[in-house]
């Protein structure tokens, strides 16, 4: 993981995690990508949230 500080304590200490709610295409209910939050391990404040697996959104037309 990149070193970073946190925009609200300064804090350096970050680390990721997921959820129980995957997120689901519109279209098609049975599959779904876990989100991956990054946030500091002093305050709280979430860095970044991104989509594990984006391979599912791509047909979803």
């Amino acid at each position: 993981m990149e070193k970073k500080n946190c925009k609200k304590c300064g804090g350096i200490h970050f680390t990721e995690a997921t959820d129980f709610m995957p997120v689901k295409p519109t279209k098609s209910s049975w599959k779904g990508a876990n989100k991956i939050y990054t946030f500091c391990l002093d305050c709280g404040e979430v860095d970044s949230i991104r989509i594990e697996n984006t391979t599912i959104f791509k047909n979803d037309n």
